[in-house]
């Protein structure tokens, strides 16, 4: 059970470090804690997958205007 904590932290914390960062709103302390604790690949990947969401989301509130 605990491991399985741990594990869930980590992955809220990897999407509220993406998250964030999206916005350009991260705090210096808050960047070096992320750096020494998150794997640099996640990051990449969450970060790759984020974007594409984001662009995903873009695209059907633009589908839903113009039609």
């Amino acid at each position: 059970m605990n491991g399985q904590t741990q594990k869930s932290g980590g992955f809220v914390k990897l999407v509220k470090a993406v998250f964030w960062s999206f916005f350009g709103v991260r705090r210096r302390a808050d960047l070096e804690n992320d750096a020494a604790q998150l794997n640099p690949l996640h990051l990449i990947a969450a970060g790759v997958i984020g974007a594409a969401l984001f662009i995903l989301v873009l695209l059907v509130i633009v589908r839903a205007v113009v039609r």
